[in-house]
């Protein structure tokens, strides 16, 4: 049977202090395996494994873990919001090794090693959406959004376990409240649902303690004007409240928008001055975010500029609104410009010369984690593996790790 899987499941209310913030946690959902009843994920229950994967129940020393060869998946529904999530790993007779992703393969967890009778317990914030704007009608999803992508819109907090030897003893969840950290990003920023495409804000989740939630809605494609003709700076507007951050990285897309007067020093600039002007509405700080560069070298081996002006005006703006600025498109020349003509394609999708691997995203997460230390954001205090970053410097691709998802598309990503 391909679902060798148990779960003894209470619902009750509760409430947690995590860090300096506390929240009532509702409807908390908890998952304890036992062997010998297989439990997949149906609408009826409301939680489960997804099939898939062959999936196994051990019981060493009274203790039980659920196992695969293979990544597995287990979903809960639940409402739009924050989620704290418990995950015990471990194993009384054996080692483990145990990565987990979120939703829309957002990294959270990297490679928990646990050894022969450790059990280790993770703690992490997961954001759950959907499209539906509480003030009236709903966000304008694009088709993709609502196949390969639908994993970022519905109403499943979805978790995926991978690695060598993941070993999952429990499952918690529970509603919390807690500052949310807002992505309006485009394809290089958003959750890509597919290897081997990837982007920062799948990768940022890994560097927070369980004290920020970050909720990604940006989307491939993107423009500034499309963000907010789309409605998502609208359903944005009926979740940002003080507390929260907005980081704003577009500009591959609007630079190719035609038009009388349209342009990097005004119709852009006068759209990026909208969504810093919404986030002060409510409350919540924003941050604005260089576009990282594309693929293009010279032939002295040099990153050359291929986004124009849309760099120096988010810079402009930075300065004029008195905006905290994270300079990617600053910092991605010295990291490709490092790893070189050649190699510096491991950091891409295949041969895309616009969206980034794995590794490339991971290191443009590095990146955004630098800039907010530079920026001496209060952000800062609640990020966590924080050594300085050199992206001159970057990482060596040979020892990055993160085991890639099973599942590939070769089609690229809306917008270049």
């Amino acid at each position: 049977m391909r679902f060798q899987v148990a779960a003894r499941v209470t619902f009750a209310a509760t409430i947690v202090s995590i860090g300096i913030y506390a929240g009532p946690l509702k409807t908390t959902f908890k998952a304890e395996f036992e062997k010998g009843k297989p439990v997949a994920y149906s609408e009826e229950l409301g939680y489960g494994f997804s099939p898939g994967s062959p999936l196994s129940v051990v019981e060493h020393g009274g203790k039980s873990f659920v196992t695969s060869d293979k990544p597995f998946y287990f979903s809960a529904d639940v409402s739009e919001g924050n989620y704290l999530v418990t995950v015990t790993l471990g194993d009384a007779e054996g080692e483990s090794t145990t990565t987990i992703k979120a939703e829309l393969r957002r990294l959270m967890v990297e490679k928990v090693h646990t050894a022969r009778g450790q059990m280790e317990t993770v703690r992490f914030i997961v954001n759950v959406r959907t499209p539906q704007i509480p003030t009236g009608g709903e966000v304008r999803l694009k088709p993709r959004e609502k196949t390969v992508e639908a994993a970022a819109w519905d109403n499943k907090l979805t978790l995926q376990f991978s690695n060598s030897e993941p070993k999952v003893a429990s499952i918690e969840i529970g509603k919390i409240d807690v500052p949310t950290l807002y992505i309006a990003g485009d394809s290089t920023s958003t959750d890509q649902p597919r290897e081997p495409f990837n982007s920062w804000g799948q990768m940022l989740t890994r560097f927070f303690k369980p004290e920020i939630a970050v909720a990604n809605h940006g989307e491939s494609g993107e423009s500034l004007k499309g963000f907010m003709g789309e409605k998502r700076l609208a359903k944005l507007e009926t979740l940002m409240k003080p507390g929260d951050w907005l980081f704003i990285q577009m500009g591959h897309n609007d630079q190719k928008e035609k038009g009388e007067g349209v342009g990097a020093f005004t119709t852009y600039k006068e759209s990026l001055k909208q969504l810093i002007a919404a986030a002060r509405e409510h409350g919540t700080t924003p941050v604005l975010v260089t576009s990282m560069n594309r693929l293009t070298f010279d032939a002295d081996g040099k990153i050359t500029n291929s986004l124009g002006d849309y760099p120096e005006a988010v810079r402009q703006t930075a300065k004029e609104e008195k905006v905290a600025l994270i300079d990617l498109n600053a910092m991605s020349k010295p990291f490709y410009e490092a790893l070189g003509p050649v190699k510096s394609h491991v950091a891409f999708a295949g041969n895309d010369t616009t969206h980034h691997s794995d590794y490339g995203s991971y290191e443009f997460a590095k990146c955004i984690v630098q800039g907010i230390k530079d920026a001496k954001l209060p952000l800062a205090r609640h990020l966590v593996d924080v050594a300085t970053f050199d992206p001159a410097h970057p990482d060596s691709p040979e020892k990055f790790d993160i085991p890639p998802d099973p599942v590939v598309m070769t089609e690229k990503p809306y917008g270049n």
